[in-house]
């Protein structure tokens, strides 16, 4: 079964679409995303989908369903290179993707994770270190 390769970077999971997503292989990503989040911790889903030219009410039903259910588990969802036509359709479907925000490519849509999920955590070792 074709499943598209999820990276983990750090506290991001990063997804780079890069064949036409039917309606299995969409659903599979959906599965596959949330079952990351949950197994690594994630904070911060980035989906690049620039290499995509089209997107139907389907897969941006399900580019919206990521968001929420990352949102649900303590993960912001940020979508890079949109192309203008993706957008246009998206809007005149009336699609909203709450809870993703987008960015212009990868390079902005990390900074904007960053920004979204703050700096990362001390740990207690670190704190030990610290003498607290």
């Amino acid at each position: 079964m074709d499943r598209i390769p999820i990276l983990q970077m750090g506290r991001f999971l990063l997804v780079t679409i890069q064949v036409d997503l039917y309606d299995r292989l969409a659903l599979n990503l959906e599965s596959d995303l949330v079952q990351m989040v949950n197994k690594t911790g994630a904070r911060g889903v980035l989906i690049d989908i620039s290499a995509l030219s089209i997107v139907d009410s389907f897969m941006g039903r399900i580019i919206g369903n990521i968001g929420s259910m990352s949102k649900i588990m303590d993960a912001e969802t940020v979508v890079v290179g949109m192309q203008p036509a993706v957008a246009i359709t998206l809007i005149e479907l009336g699609l909203e993707l709450k809870g993703v925000s987008t960015a212009l490519n990868v390079e902005r849509g990390m900074a904007l994770l960053q920004t979204k999920i703050g700096p990362e955590e001390d740990t207690e070792e670190d704190e030990d270190d610290r003498g607290s």
